[in-house]
């Protein structure tokens, strides 16, 4: 089964202020796909030279086990490789470490046989020995832990053949789902993950300095034999938080790409001479509700503020037009879309009704606002919900996520609700994938959203297990009865869609494609002469 995004390039064309003609993409997800890798630089692209970045986010974190950083997490899609790789331009699987597709022995074992040849940067061969210690060490992970749960082990057949014996059937997503674990050497030690990782992909690292103001420097790695070969000399991100930095940075040429451009700055970097494309995608902005607090614990209560929110004029206001509205936890462009059985439209009076329904008079509450660019959104929100008699105050901060784990006693968080960004897509875009990640058994619904051991939590899970081992429409069935779940509830659930801005200057850096979530790929770029 291949799940895609049908999306739209909606883009400022160099040298102009008005978006150009939409482009048509297909993006694939990670149960279809195909074997052959993404097709490397189109066009006059020459060997040699360096490719720079701006990257907006910061991170320190350089370990492959479980990287969820944006900015870290990009890095590994070129320092290193999984069994199968995924194309984040269209989300079709590809063949990276693996030989060929996964050989079928049952319906849950599979083996995998390495790419002949395969080695670490520092010249030693890659294992299935390998493989297995990766997997294992992501299998035990927090966070990548949850979207490794249908496999029961990982064995070592011979030094080239890995053997994954499964809980139960998984075939439609497995290609894509082996792809989230990065493989790196058995014999690295812990010290060796956290500052100086290697990997077998097409670059390696040089120097790592993730934080603001920092630069990432990586080298071609000379022992690379796979299909998605380095060719420029140098890769350089450098790390600005600083939305006017990163813009100067490009205007200026001093790099070729720059991620993440304000809406703001768009037009002045089309008239300045480069490229910015908004692609659609997951990317979003959410409130997440302490579901085990009164009045939050009523999902009529959470319902009212969807339909308090004005959502068409923020997106109009704050993200000028450039995002979609919600009707479903997927938006429209994915393929396996299914309108909501709640779809929330700006309605004051029904969230009076709900609120009155629900017996709440003069709510009064605090919202943890995260304080990038999601900060923006605030004040609107807070006028809108005053309007049906909702008084919010708002707590701006760097979000300390640290106090959102689950309270071993028992006790309840104290906060309220939370405005937050997130997407990860940025590790796949298969539905049971993105849904694991805010309402599985982890962190997200054991302490955060509070979810975990509600009625409907436990039913969405029952729903999601029978779709993990469904395939075709009976899936697609079970998915959409998740979707209906989600919107009915709202325990976490997307404001809109944003669509993502990538700028770059087309004069200097050929191959070069944006792509719908958080991070920047390098890979089949090449430096212009």
């Amino acid at each position: 089964m291949e799940n895609k995004f049908a999306l739209d390039r909606r883009t400022f064309v160099a040298g102009s202020a008005v978006a150009a003609a939409t482009l048509g993409l297909g993006m694939y997800g990670c149960g279809g796909g195909s074997e052959e890798a993404p097709a490397d630089g189109e066009g006059a692209a020459v060997e040699g030279g360096a490719l720079t970045g701006a990257c907006a986010y910061t991170s320190t974190n350089c370990n492959p086990i479980g990287n969820s950083s944006a900015l870290m997490l990009a890095a590994t899609w070129h320092v290193f490789e999984g069994l199968y790789d995924l194309d984040l331009h269209t989300y079709k699987t590809y063949n990276a470490l693996a030989a060929d597709e996964p050989v079928k022995v049952s319906d849950t074992e599979y083996e995998v046989t390495l790419r002949e040849g395969a080695k670490f940067s520092d010249g030693t061969d890659v294992t299935a020995a390998d493989v297995v210690n990766a997997f294992e060490k992501n299998m035990a992970d927090a966070t990548y832990g949850a979207f490794l749960e249908f496999i029961e082990s990982v064995a070592a057949k011979d030094d080239t053949t890995v053997t994954f014996t499964l809980k139960y059937p998984f075939e439609a997503l497995l290609k894509g789902r082996l792809s989230v674990v990065k493989v790196f050497p058995a014999a690295s030690t812990e010290d060796d993950l956290k500052t100086m990782p290697i990997g077998s992909g097409p670059w390696k690292y040089v120097t790592i300095n993730g934080d603001d103001g920092g630069t990432i420097e990586f080298a071609p790695n000379e022992n690379y034999n796979g299909s998605m070969a380095a060719t420029a000399d140098t890769m350089s991100w450098n790390i600005l938080l600083d939305d006017t930095a990163r813009t100067t940075a490009l205007q200026e040429a001093s790099v070729q790409v720059m991620e993440n451009v304000p809406d703001a700055n768009a037009e002045q970097l089309s008239a300045a001479g480069a490229t910015v494309e908004y692609i659609p995608g997951f990317n979003q902005p959410f409130l997440m509700f302490n579901t085990k607090k009164a009045p939050f614990d009523d999902a009529r209560v959470r319902q009212a503020f969807f339909y308090a929110i004005d959502v068409e004029k923020l997106i109009s206001n704050q993200m000028a037009g450039h995002a979609d509205v919600v009707t479903s936890f997927l938006p429209k462009s994915h393929e396996n879309y299914h309108e909501a059985s709640v779809v929330y439209t700006y309605d004051p009076e029904k969230a009076k009704a709900l609120l009155a329904e629900a017996g709440v008079e003069n709510l009064e509450f605090t919202m943890v606002t995260n304080n990038n660019w999601v900060k923006g959104l605030a004040a609107q929100i807070q006028n809108d919900l005053a309007a049906v008699g909702i008084t919010m105050t708002n707590a701006e901060q760097k979000i300390n996520w640290s106090e959102y784990a689950a309270p071993e006693d028992g006790a309840t968080l104290a906060y309220d609700v939370m405005l937050t960004p997130g997407d990860p897509t940025c590790f796949g875009n298969d539905p049971d994938l993105l849904m694991s990640w805010w309402y599985g058994d982890n962190i997200w619904t054991q302490g955060r959203s509070c979810w975990k051991g509600t009625e409907e939590w436990t039913q969405l899970q029952e729903l999601m297990q029978e779709a993990r081992e469904a395939t075709g429409e009976d899936q697609q069935s079970l998915w959409n009865q998740c979707f209906d779940i989600l919107a009915e509830q709202v325990p976490l659930y997307p404001l809109f869609h944003r669509q993502v801005a990538t700028g770059y200057q087309e004069t200097m850096i050929e191959g070069f494609k944006p792509i719908a979530t958080t991070g920047l790929v390098f890979l089949g770029a090449s430096a212009k002469a």
